[in-house]
């Protein structure tokens, strides 16, 4: 008897990559994808996957999610946020730092680390916080494997305060000699609140006073400010949840100089319009950007269908029913999950014409992989790389109900009632099926912590650096 050569052989499917389709049986062994090509040489295997008449794409990378563990486990921990990623297709989670504690110290790092571990469906990065306090430990982070840090300029959960521009300089003068990217949440703080505060006063407490705090000139300041400082530096940076089609000809500009950025934006952003947001629907649609004009949605859409924003995320933001429920509309908690709900959402547009699902592949999973130090180890279906995969049904139709959401404590979406034709059908996390079905399978701990492999760093203006200033007798002529 011919000896076993695969764990898995996923058969009669079409794999798809950003570059284009084709027939071809999958083979998966020890975690990695060993075989693509023509079902007469494939090898045998001891579990198939049926897959004719759908669609095998590589997992996608949610490079922003907010897993609320540690600290904040009312909202979700490891595991309700993975398994509800592993439900949505998505193999990889980004987790944002902003937990109680945050990550701004080893100690802090490990206790998430720790959780993680122990938890984790699928795959995670784990973020560091940039600000006054992490400046002398970012090299130490670094070595632990952070994914990247993040940077608050605008307040979240948690109200961390934006650190002072002095400090941020700095802080991008050490990533731009480690490498690593920089995560930005990129509002103007002092302009938010100060407006916000204004409004308090006079009796605004209405669901477009949100919006109207965070006007489109919130985000372009520190957008501005973000890229100047990254060019300045060398700092490679990664712009969070674009929302502002007046940020594109900025984008378009800056990336034409060769500033070292990245860009993302949510489904959000361009399916959801601040007019159709009032009552219920606007404390369970608020979050930081604010869901804008809906004259801003098709912009922002071709933006991320043409390139200029590199890709999708979610920002995957959690909370407990109770919290999006208070009288006052300023008391109700920003944010709502999103993982589990973007594959099929973007399939829909696949599904009505309005994007290819080679762009869907690129936004949703290659560019995130390229951009945070993973491709070609993740984010492609070829020999060699983790079994990270999702089968999709791009027929399946269905309804999107927050009663049904794997995010057990924060059962419920702004997409309520919403019809979807697309749907991931298996999800593949290193060669293990985490999701089937619909069903999610019980995997607590088979998720691992991604370290990026970053191209080399490019430093730039290096005799004006803090570090530099600081020696004894220092010149920067």
């Amino acid at each position: 008897m011919t000896e076993l050569y695969a764990d898995l052989l996923i058969t009669g499917g079409t794999v798809i990559n950003e570059t284009g389709r084709f027939a071809a049986d999958v083979a998966v062994k020890d975690g990695l994808i060993v075989f693509v090509g023509h079902r007469d040489f494939a090898p045998r295997a001891r579990r198939t996957m049926a897959a004719a008449g759908k669609f095998v794409i590589p997992g996608a990378i949610d490079v922003h999610t907010h897993i609320r563990e540690p600290g904040m486990t009312q909202k979700e921990d490891w595991t309700t946020g993975t398994r509800a990623a592993a439900a949505g297709g998505v193999t990889t989670i980004f987790d944002m730092p902003n937990t109680d504690p945050p990550v701004w110290s080893m100690d802090a790092l490990a206790i998430k680390q720790e959780a993680a571990a122990r938890q984790a469906h699928v795959n995670y990065g784990l973020y560091g916080l940039l600000d006054e306090r992490t400046l002398d430990i970012l090299p130490q982070l670094a070595e632990a494997g952070i994914i990247g840090t993040k940077l608050f300029y605008g307040n979240t959960t948690g109200n961390l305060p934006a650190p002072n521009d002095g400090a941020v300089l700095e802080g991008f003068e050490i990533l731009a000699e480690l490498g690593l990217r920089c995560s930005i949440h990129a509002e103007n703080s002092p302009m938010l609140f100060w407006r916000e505060n204004r409004m308090k006063a006079a009796g605004r407490d209405d669901a477009f006073a949100h919006l109207a705090a965070r006007a489109d000139i919130v985000a372009l300041e520190s957008l501005n400010r973000s890229i100047t400082l990254s060019e300045w530096t060398g700092a490679r940076i990664h712009i969070v949840h674009e929302s502002c089609m007046r940020s594109l000809p900025i984008i378009r500009d800056a990336k034409a100089r060769g500033v070292p950025m990245t860009v993302e934006t949510g489904p959000q952003y361009f399916l959801l319009s601040a007019e159709d947001l009032v009552g219920d629907k606007a404390r369970i649609a608020r979050l930081n950007p604010p869901i804008r004009e809906g004259a801003q949605r098709e912009p922002i859409l071709n933006a991320l269908l043409d390139g200029t924003i590199d890709m999708l995320g979610t920002d995957h933001a959690p909370h407990a029913m109770a919290e999006k429920q208070h009288a006052s509309f300023w008391d109700n908690a920003c944010g709502f999950p999103g993982v589990e709900t973007s594959m099929r959402l973007m399939l829909t547009l696949v599904h009505q014409g309005r994007m290819t699902m080679e762009q869907y592949v690129r936004m949703a999973c290659a560019a995130p992989a390229k951009a945070f130090g993973l491709y070609p180890r993740k984010g492609v279906i070829q020999p060699g790389a983790d079994a990270d995969i999702a089968v999709v049904d791009p027929a399946k139709e269905g309804v999107i109900r927050g009663a049904e959401l794997h995010s057990t404590r924060s059962r419920f979406t702004p997409y309520e009632g919403m019809e979807t034709v697309g749907l991931p059908v298996a999800t593949i996390v290193r060669g293990r099926i985490v999701m089937e079905g619909g069903t999610v399978l019980d995997a607590p701990g088979w998720g691992r912590m991604e370290r990026p492999q970053m191209p080399k760093p490019e430093p730039r203006n290096l005799a004006t650096t803090t570090k530099a200033i600081l020696r004894p007798n220092a010149q920067s002529w």
